[in-house]
């Protein structure tokens, strides 16, 4: 348990941003979800759409440090070769 007065404010500080992360992964997590049975369905319009939502969702968990840029970088690019895959 924290003692010192900067430790409490630290461990204030550290809930915050849990409650943070934990929500920007669970969106990004429930957006790729998604965008994976959108494909499953074979609905062009809903895929899309949705795609740039499960975009935002990883572009905001990189930025916000829940995951490394380059992993974003990597879902991002699978999910848009399955879903060309799809299309075709």
């Amino acid at each position: 348990m924290a003692i010192t007065k900067n430790a409490k404010k630290a461990l204030r500080a550290s809930d915050r941003k849990r409650v943070i992360n934990d929500s920007r992964r669970r969106l990004m997590r429930e957006a790729i979800k998604i965008v994976r049975k959108d494909i499953l369905s074979k609905d062009e319009k809903a895929v899309k759409s949705d795609l740039s939502l499960a975009y935002k969702a990883l572009d905001k968990a990189a930025k916000g440090g829940v995951i490394k840029k380059k992993t974003a970088s990597r879902k991002k690019a699978r999910l848009a070769k399955a879903v060309a895959k799809a299309s075709k």
